[in-house]
């Protein structure tokens, strides 16, 4: 699923790829090389299991930490240095299998915590399609 629109005076596209998440970087590759993007210019919103659920942090560059979506997307891209902002799902209890924890849906306290992260992020978008990433990451990751 594309669209493209306008925020605060910027151009924007975006993109929720319909491949598994383990192919995401399928669709951000052809996206990137159709409109000429270079890797700076894409922020990849994605689940984190290393925050607690609710935490937000954005950053730039990086590994995949064992993240499938994130490995496709930089394979495809061939560049790890795109934006991410990560969105805190925590961790499974002890035994429990990772993918059948983050495809499960969260109790309610959690996607209570959940929403409250996506609202915060929606404060900072004009932010960041104005550029301003470091201002971003400063408040975010403080």
């Amino acid at each position: 699923m594309f669209a493209e629109g306008s925020v605060v005076n910027g151009k924007v596209m975006l993109l929720k790829p319909y491949t598994f998440m383990n192919r995401s970087g399928q669709s951000v590759g052809k996206i990137a090389r159709y409109y000429k993007l270079n890797p700076e210019e894409i922020l990849v919103v994605h689940d984190e299991l290393d925050f607690n659920p609710g935490v937000v942090k954005l950053k730039k560059g990086g590994g995949h930490a064992g993240h499938n979506g994130l490995r496709d997307i930089i394979a495809h891209l061939g560049s790890n240095e795109f934006y991410r902002l990560r969105i805190g799902i925590g961790r499974p209890a002890v035994g429990a299998v990772v993918a059948d924890f983050v495809l499960s849906l969260p109790s309610r306290q959690e996607w209570e915590m959940l929403v409250n992260a996506f609202d915060l992020s929606r404060g900072f978008i004009g932010q960041m399609v104005a550029g301003d990433m470091v201002g971003v990451m400063n408040k975010l990751n403080s």
